[in-house]
């Protein structure tokens, strides 16, 4: 998909999304001990096999052996198979990310740019122990029928990351803070997943490079009232393919 069509998507999705306070009260609604337990089971089992078999049914009927859970059971917890698993480790990345926020002394003190690269950061952090699953996810990811799910997943990042960092916009800017995030974190997982250089510093440079870009982006697009319609949208679509 075309980058531009990608980050429209993006747009799209935000003015369909539940709101966080919805999403918390349905997470809210508690699995049993023991539930909750087998999801994390199953998860970490196809974390350790993903990056042999991909995020595949055999990976799917491998990891329920290797909990001993009948397939019945799991269905029960994971209706949509796959999609709803990888929608869980998307959650469980999430929390783990926000939490890391919260423990971090300082955190609203911080300049936005800060609090957005803190955030990107983290969640990388998080997600290094599991970077060859993440490569398969993202081929994933990649086929024309996930890829809805992986505009919904990146939606829901961008959205956690700005109200973590204090954003109030609920004008354009609402919309194009997100959308310039979204690219910001996809080219910067990318090249991630690429990265050998010890504890991973070339993707923080590269992190903060991109936050740059992004916050000159931010001024530029604060005078887009100034421009006509078809002026914007080839404004944006360069700026975006050079972030990107």
């Amino acid at each position: 998909m075309p980058a531009f069509a990608a980050m429209t998507c993006v747009a799209l999705e935000l003015q369909n999304a539940p709101k966080v306070e919805d999403c918390m009260k349905k997470k809210s609604r508690a699995s049993s001990p023991s539930a909750t337990a087998l999801r994390q089971h199953v998860l970490e089992s196809i974390l350790t096999q993903a990056p042999f078999d991909g995020w595949t049914e055999t990976t799917y009927a491998n990891a329920l052996k290797q909990t001993g859970a009948t397939r019945t059971e799991v269905d029960k917890l994971f209706p949509n198979g796959l999609r709803d698993i990888v929608e869980f480790f998307g959650e469980q990345t999430d929390s783990a990310m926000l939490e890391c926020i919260d423990e971090e002394h300082g955190f609203e003190r911080l300049r936005v740019r800060d609090k957005i690269t803190f955030a990107v950061r983290a969640r990388l952090e998080i997600l290094t122990p599991h970077r060859e699953a993440m490569r398969r996810l993202m081929i994933w990811y990649a086929l024309p029928h996930h890829m809805p799910l992986g505009i919904r997943r990146i939606t829901k990042i961008t959205d956690l990351i700005w109200k973590a960092a204090g954003d109030t916009a609920t004008d354009y800017n609402f919309y194009t803070k997100r959308i310039l995030l979204a690219g910001v974190l996809k080219a910067t997982t990318l090249f991630w997943l690429s990265d050998e250089t010890s504890g991973n510093q070339a993707t923080w440079d590269f992190l903060d490079r991109r936050i740059g870009d992004v916050m000159k982006l931010g001024k530029s697009i604060s005078l887009l009232k100034e421009f006509k319609p078809a002026e914007i949208v080839d404004l944006v679509r360069d700026k975006i393919r050079k972030v990107i």
